[in-house]
């Protein structure tokens, strides 16, 4: 979630601890190291995090966006990071079946 000055509130105060779009690029780029895993990106503004969808979207590239496609530490490292994300939103209320259209 980015505020009205397109400046990005960071994964804990973005809508259920980040269960966005923007809050998958982040924890993508935690996943392959592109930023620390405790850097959350509070007050990034909309080119640096349009900056960092690029590198992530190039990282992705060689497993065509499949988890099951990255190497096992890559993938270890995406489990661990999006099943703590998972209960985290959980634990604010956040279910799965909210964006089921």
């Amino acid at each position: 979630m980015l505020n009205r000055n397109k400046i990005y509130v960071g994964l804990d105060a973005d809508s259920y601890g980040g269960m966005t779009p923007t809050g998958n690029i982040v924890r993508d780029a935690q996943v392959f190291g592109l930023i620390p895993e405790d850097e959350t990106c509070v007050g990034w503004s909309l080119a640096r995090i349009e900056s960092l969808y690029d590198q992530v979207s190039e990282a992705w590239h060689p497993y065509g966006n499949l988890a099951s496609r990255l190497p096992d530490a890559l993938r270890e490292r995406h489990q661990r990071i999006y099943q703590a994300a998972i209960e985290r939103a959980r634990e604010l209320g956040w279910s799965a079946e909210l964006y089921d259209d």
